[in-house]
């Protein structure tokens, strides 16, 4: 009985041998429907892995208080033509932070952070950068391990002690032959010790900078002491300005003598607190919280914004997914027409092939014969096309990677499927015409012209 299968199925490799072209016009849809399929999904993949990837880099549980440039002080005019007074903000400062982290039992840890672009330079090398004032949780909360070194001490931190961690690509280019552990860097005005190199990330992250995303390898970090104490203290201009004497006219503020447009001046303390939360569920709770405590420790002005990175993320997951979905989508399709026009030159092939399919039932053929002999010729096409489309797609994903530098994850679920897929198209559609040339009368064949 086997033997008679083997011997239908070498009759439709034969066929298919002897018209090629044919055969291969055929296949197309199959192959080019395969290769979309593991393409796009290949995409997708990628686009998952990259959203996993900020995840971890952006801290889980992370939540992001940054400043709102307002103005400080207002007057406006009441119903009774006296002037009132808005109230004064302080801004964010580090003694927020420290409130923080005492009042919310929910807060496991929280850093500052204060940055500042400028150059770094070592020798006779010179490179543009940003230098960040953080206290030692910043690189906890952000993922961020040590290749070599380590981080900042109690006494380094309360005395501001000019030291700093590096990141890979300052290393890399300041120090590619000797150990920089030790060695001194300038950045700005100050001479800073090298106490620790982070190590390198390849992840490419783009517009999530106000969500607490930073370009790792070209930064530079600081105690923020040492920021506040050597670089920048907005907060103790801030102090300075609550004291002037304040002149309202015509848009301008005049502060000890000197004359600004309030609008321009960042107040602020700190450019960033970033806090994390025990658990996941605990975030909306500890947000609300945050909001209400800042507001009331700012004099109810709302000159800062909560942002949650891990939701903006997952949002811009699900908006990837739903793009995955429609793209996988329109390339099954292609499968569909690939299916069909299987379906359609094997019905062409049946009417060619009439009296052959008389001779063979005349003969003592089987009708299981027939629909063996046909269904196999289907199925070969598809499976065929099937293993042209898997490697098309794969090379495909790889182009995509080298010259849309998009980041594609080939998985073997994907190409799993997309051959069964193939392959199913071929039975599902190639069973139609082998049952209609199954059930041809023999002698009404073999008398067609």
């Amino acid at each position: 009985m086997y033997k008679r299968y083997i011997h239908d199925v070498t009759i439709a490799v034969e066929s298919i041998l002897a018209n090629k072209l044919k055969s291969m016009l055929t296949a197309l849809g199959i192959i080019f429907g395969v290769a979309a399929v593991i393409s796009m999904m290949a995409i997708g993949n990628g686009a998952q892995q990259e959203i996993l990837e900020q995840m971890k880099m952006v801290g889980v549980n992370n939540i992001i208080i940054n400043p709102i440039f307002e103005e400080q002080e207002d007057a406006t005019d009441g119903e009774g033509g006296e002037k009132q007074r808005r109230k004064f903000s302080p801004g964010l400062t580090l003694l927020d932070m420290e409130a923080i982290q005492e009042i919310i039992p929910s807060v496991t840890m929280a850093s500052p952070e204060i940055s500042l672009n400028s150059f770094v330079q070592y020798s006779s090398h010179r490179m543009p950068a940003k230098i960040l004032g953080v206290s030692p949780d910043y690189f906890e909360l952000f993922n961020l391990p040590l290749e070599q070194g380590t981080f900042f001490t109690e006494y380094q931190l309360e005395h501001g002690i000019p030291v700093c961690i590096i990141g890979a690509n300052i290393k890399n280019k300041f120090f590619s032959t000797t150990n920089p552990i030790g060695q001194y860097i300038k950045f700005g005005h100050v001479w800073l010790q090298v106490v620790g190199i982070l190590q390198k990330t390849d992840i490419t992250l783009t517009g999530f900078e106000s969500a607490g995303v930073n370009v790792y390898n070209d930064n530079v970090y600081i105690p923020v002491k040492t920021m506040l104490m050597r670089y920048q203290n907005r907060g103790l201009v801030n102090a300075r300005k609550t004291q002037s004497t304040v002149i309202r006219g015509r848009g301008m503020i005049m502060f000890g003598g000197s004359t600004q447009t309030q609008s321009q001046q960042n107040y602020h303390q700190l450019d960033r607190i970033i806090v994390q939360v025990e658990n996941t569920e605990d975030i909306p709770s500890t947000t609300d919280v945050l909001s209400r405590m800042m507001l009331r420790r700012h004099a109810g002005v709302k000159d800062f914004e909560i942002i949650v990175p891990e939701l903006l993320l997952k949002q811009q997951q699900r908006t990837k997914d739903i793009f995955n979905i429609v793209l996988g989508a329109i390339a099954s399709i292609s499968l569909v027409v690939g299916g069909i026009g299987i379906m359609n030159i094997m019905f062409a092939s049946v009417m060619e092939r009439i009296k052959e399919i008389g001779t063979r039932l005349a003969i003592g053929a089987k009708k299981a014969d027939i629909v063996a002999q046909f269904l196999s010729e289907a199925v070969l096409i598809s499976v065929s096309g099937g293993l042209i489309g898997v490697i098309l797609g794969i090379i495909l994903s790889f182009l995509i990677t080298h010259f849309a530098d998009i980041l594609t994850i080939v998985s073997p679920i994907s190409v799993i499927v997309a051959f069964g897929v193939s392959a199913a198209v071929g039975v599902i559609f190639g069973l139609s015409p082998a049952k209609r040339a199954a059930e041809r009368d023999p002698i009404e064949s073999l008398r067609h012209e």
